[in-house]
């Protein structure tokens, strides 16, 4: 009895490295993950816009907002290796400041980079990851994706985005075997902190500037003595390697990840006047 197709590629895969592609490849939680994935064995390919081919990392010119380029970016690992098994979107910025004072170009750019980036990298890949009924997508959301921050609001919400379309994608991918799981990072000590994008308005208005700016150095403290990247990487490692891997994973400083679970059983009023305690903004 011949064996199917598919059933001949499971049997090849399993004496081949996996093929993963990860987006936001060139600093902080992308770059530690990479390098981590390909000291372990996998067949690594880093997209960024300015990658840096480092560790056995293959670079990969890609920009995560034009679909163009990540048709072409993908399309170059499929020639390379004929599959893409694993799909990490981790590309991410994002822009500090009040809503009511956050300019469109600003909203577009955080919702284009952290939401539309995602369904532009899934969009390229899947093709060939539903022809094979084989792969496995996991999307970098955040904590702050299922439990708002107060002045990163539209990061919040490209997050909040990023939990819904891959909550319907996990739906509508499993028959062909493809798995998607969400990754909710707390705080990290990366180049975030010093790459985000602040709101000059915000800082300058008079109802909102003192408050933002106290607001602001607490969120910088608690990057800058976040997490070292390396335990992402590790949780990561895991996920690839789960037989089973679970939809939803938190990973962080253990009270971070605790408050974000907790919102699910306390009362929201008492969870908000929490959060807004500890942001300094009961007053």
């Amino acid at each position: 009895m011949q064996l199917s197709s598919h059933k001949q590629a499971r049997r090849s895969r399993k004496n081949t490295p996996l093929v993963v592609l990860i987006t936001g490849a060139s600093s902080g939680i992308g770059k530690a993950c990479a390098e981590y994935l390909a000291a372990r064995g996998f067949v690594v390919y880093g997209a960024s816009r300015n990658p840096v081919g480092e560790a056995g990392v293959h670079p990969l010119p890609t920009d995560v907002t034009q679909p163009e380029s990540v048709t072409l970016a993908v399309a170059a690992v499929i020639a390379e290796q004929g599959r893409i098994d694993v799909l990490i979107n981790n590309a991410g910025m994002g822009i500090g400041g009040a809503i009511e004072l956050a300019m469109p170009d600003e909203i577009s750019r955080q919702m284009q980079t952290n939401f539309m980036g995602t369904v532009n990298m899934c969009a390229a890949v899947l093709p060939y990851m539903r022809s094979a009924r084989h792969g496995r997508i996991i999307n970098i959301s955040s904590l702050a994706g299922s439990m708002a921050i107060p002045y990163q609001g539209f990061y919040s919400a490209s997050k909040f985005a990023v939990e819904g379309y891959s909550e319907a994608l996990s739906m509508e991918l499993h028959p062909f075997g493809i798995k998607v799981s969400v990754v909710e990072p707390g705080d990290f000590s990366t180049g975030f902190t010093a790459h985000r994008m602040v709101s000059e308005a915000t800082l300058n208005h008079p109802d909102y500037g003192m408050r933002f700016k106290r607001c602001l150095r607490i969120i910088e403290k608690e990057e800058t003595h976040g997490c070292p990247p390396a335990k992402l990487a590790r949780k990561l490692y895991r996920i690839i390697r789960a037989r089973r891997p679970r939809f939803r994973y938190r990973v962080g400083a253990l009270l971070q990840v605790v408050f974000t679970k907790a919102r699910a059983i306390v009362p929201a009023r008492w969870h908000q006047t929490l959060l807004r305690l500890f942001y300094g903004l009961l007053r």
